[in-house]
């Protein structure tokens, strides 16, 4: 094991550390390979080849990036911002929001509780899912038999309690999150997602770096790079990633492209502990971490190429999307492309 400093302690490393770093460069790798358009193979990795791994970058996951477009196409009033929000990411899955559409313009003046109800119910009868695999999303107590119109209610009671309001006057994304966690079936991990999401949108403006929740994958790939980290906290070791993330990769030798000029930020670096302890599984099998998964259940199926890439317009990035991909019409929101 290897002895590395975070803040004032010494903390033991293991060889999982290092495969952290040369994961996180192939996985960016892939993505520029894929996004620009090349033909696969995108790696020689047989583990990234075989199994499925999200970007090294949260924001430019595909489910992400619908969220983005989808915020910033539409109208960019606080509470249509927010219940375009809650409803994209409680179901997290771009075709439950497409035939959520398809009946009529998804806004907080027609939002619906008995209307959205009905149309999910259809597609339940059709035999599709309407919820996402990613992670579980636990139902809200409402009363209702489907856990579908519990979600709706909790929308639709998130909504009246005025918290677009309150989102507005936060003076920091800790207390965004606190606001959102303090709902009913929001647990610390969806309340985390739910405030990243909403801080790619106009309702907010606060830096990705200034706050952190690790996940329960997170803190199992932690424990898999550092076996023993005493009174160092996983948030400040999630944040050490972040702060020597140029050294780390030069020490090893890496090559990393970055996301058109963005540093990897808190958020990235807690997915990516997520992800290494995935690849772990299969790479580094005797290296124990929390809980007992021993496998990766996805496998890696292309569902076709990459759109091009549309990100937060205030984080000043899409201009070199261009310069790299080439121009992209982005719609009415255009305007607000940096």
């Amino acid at each position: 094991m290897r002895t590395v400093r975070i803040g004032s302690h010494s903390v033991a490393s293991t060889e999982v550390l290092q495969t952290y770093w040369r994961f996180a460069a192939e996985r960016q790798r892939v993505y520029h390979g894929r996004v620009a358009g090349a033909s696969g193979p995108w790696t020689d990795d047989p583990i990234l080849s075989q199994y499925r791994f999200t970007n090294a970058y949260r924001a430019a996951d595909r489910v992400s990036q619908d969220l983005i477009r989808i915020v910033y196409e539409g109208s960019q009033q606080p509470e249509d911002i927010l219940v375009r929000t809650l409803i994209y990411r409680f179901f997290n899955k771009p075709s439950t929001w497409r035939v959520l559409q398809h009946s009529g313009e998804i806004d907080w003046s027609g939002f619906d509780v008995g209307r959205y109800s009905r149309v999910l119910d259809e597609v339940l009868k059709s035999g599709k899912r309407i919820y996402s695999a990613a992670y579980i999303v636990p139902p809200p107590p409402f009363g209702a038999e489907r856990k579908h119109v519990n979600h709706l209610r909790l929308i639709e009671h998130m909504m009246c309690s005025g918290l677009a309001a309150d989102l507005a006057r936060a003076r920091s994304l800790q207390e965004v999150f606190d606001k959102i966690s303090a709902y009913p079936s929001l647990g610390p991990f969806l309340a985390y997602q739910l405030t990243i999401d909403l801080n790619y949108t106009t309702l907010l403006d606060f830096d990705e770096d200034d706050f952190v929740v690790p996940g329960p994958g997170a803190r199992s790939g932690i424990a898999k790079c550092f076996p023993d980290l005493g009174t160092t906290t996983p948030e400040q070791a999630i944040r050490w990633m972040v702060d020597t993330q140029e050294e780390q990769l030069a020490q090893l030798d890496l090559e990393f492209e970055d996301l058109f000029g963005r540093r990897l930020k808190l958020i990235d670096c807690q997915n990516l502990f997520c992800e290494t302890d995935k690849y772990a599984r299969v790479a580094h099998p005797t290296r124990r971490g929390v809980g007992n998964r021993t496998r990766i259940k996805q496998q890696f199926s292309p569902q076709g190429s990459l759109v091009h890439p549309f990100f937060p317009p205030k984080w000043g990035i899409n201009g070199a999307v261009e310069q790299v991909l080439g121009p992209r019409r982005v719609g009415r929101q255009q305007l607000l492309r940096a």
